[in-house]
C-alpha cells in the first residue's frame, strides 16, 4: 500500500489509485530419497553484471506491487511481492529475466503496496490528507518535508481538514523516482519545533539493516519496527516507481504518509507507502530523509 496523498480529506472523497488483489499459494510436498557419498550440486551464483541485469528486467516488467534490491551478500536479487500480483505476473517477471530469472528470489507480503496520507501531525490540501515529516531550515527561513506524492502539483497546506488556518505552499517535490516534498512556514504565528511529537530530533542519519525504528504518523500514532533492508525500489503502479527506499516491518496506514522515522533523537526517513495495517502488522517503505535535506539543502535545528 502507497502511503500517499491517498486518504481524502472528507470521507466520501475516493481512495486514490485503490487496487485490491489475492492471490492463492498452493504447496507441494515432495519426498527426496539421499544418496550415500552423492556430493551435492552446487548452488549457482551470479555475478554484479547479471544481477543488474536481472533487476533491469524487474524493473522493466512494471509489475505493480512489486519492491526489490540486489543483495549482493547473497548473489539475489530480492523481490517482494504482494497480494495482489499473480503468478503469471512473476512468470512474466521471470521471463523478461531470460538467462537470469534464476537470480530473482520471490517472497510474499500480505495486502497491497499503497501510498499512505497523513503524518507526524496531520497536515491538510484542499484534496487530501498527510503527515508533516521533519521541521527543518535554510538560512533564516523554516520548512517541513514530507513525502513527495504528498506534493505533487505544488498545492498549499493547512494545518486543518477546514482550510482556515494556512502553514504554506510547496516549494519542491520529487516523485516519482523519489518520495520527498518541501513545504514552507509562511505562517509565522505557528511553532515548528525540532521535534516528534515530544521527541526531539538533533540529528540525521541514514538508517542500517537490524536497527530498530519508530514511525509516527497522523492516522496510526507511533509504532516500531526493524529496518529489514536498504536501497528498494518499490512498484506503487500507474508509472510510480520510487528507488532508493528503506524495507521494514513498521506497520503503516493511509493518511500516514509523508511522517517521520526516526531512532530516539535521529531523524532517519519519510514514510512512503507498504502493505498490511497496524491491526496484523505489515511491511512499510521509507524515504531516507538525508537525501531529501541534501537535495534542497536544508538542515535541522
Amino acid at each position: 500500500m502507497r502511503i500517499k496523498r491517498t486518504t481524502p480529506t472528507s470521507p466520501s472523497g475516493p481512495a486514490r489509485r485503490a487496487k485490491i488483489g489475492g492471490v492463492a499459494v498452493g504447496l507441494l510436498a515432495a519426498v527426496a530419497i539421499a544418496v550415500p557419498n552423492a556430493a551435492a550440486a552446487p548452488a549457482h551464483t551470479f555475478g554484479a553484471a547479471a544481477l543488474n541485469a536481472a533487476s533491469d528486467a524487474v524493473r522493466g516488467a512494471d509489475v505493480a506491487g512489486t519492491a526489490w534490491s540486489v543483495d549482493s551478500a547473497t548473489g539475489k536479487v530480492q523481490l517482494t511481492a504482494d497480494s495482489t500480483v499473480s503468478a503469471a505476473d512473476l512468470a512474466r517477471i521471470r521471463h523478461a529475466a531470460g538467462a537470469n530469472a534464476d537470480a530473482i528470489r520471490v517472497e510474499r507480503t500480505p495486502g497491497k503496496f499503497t501510498k499512505l496520507l497523513s503524518g507526524g501531525d496531520a497536515i491538510y490540501t484542499t484534496s487530501w490528507r498527510c503527515s508533516l515529516g521533519f521541521n527543518v531550515k535554510k538560512g533564516s527561513t523554516y520548512y517541513f518535508l514530507t513525502a513527495g506524492h504528498c506534493t505533487e502539483g505544488y498545492p498549499n497546506y493547512y494545518t486543518n481538514s477546514s482550510h482556515t488556518t494556512s502553514i504554506g505552499p510547496t516549494v519542491g517535490t520529487s516523485f516519482p523516482g523519489n518520495d520527498y516534498g518541501l513545504v514552507q512556514y509562511t505562517n509565522t504565528s505557528l511553532a515548528h519545533p525540532s521535534a516528534v511529537g515530544s521527541q526531539t530530533i538533533t540529528s540525521a542519519a541514514n538508517p542500517t539493516v537490524g536497527q530498530t525504528v519508530t514511525r509516527r504518523g497522523s492516522t496510526t500514532g507511533i509504532h516500531s519496527g526493524k529496518v529489514t533492508a536498504l536501497n528498494q525500489t518499490v512498484n506503487y503502479g500507474n508509472g510510480d516507481i520510487v528507488s532508493g527506499l528503506v524495507k521494514t516491518t513498521v506497520c503503516a496506514e493511509p493518511g500516514d504518509s509523508g511522517g517521520p522515522l526516526y531512532a530516539g533523537s535521529t531523524a532517519l526517513g519519510l514514510t512512503s507507502g507498504g502493505s498490511g495495517n497496524c491491526s496484523s502488522g505489515g511491511t512499510t517503505f521509507f524515504q531516507p530523509v538525508v537525501e531529501a535535506m541534501n537535495a534542497y539543502g536544508v538542515t535541522l535545528f
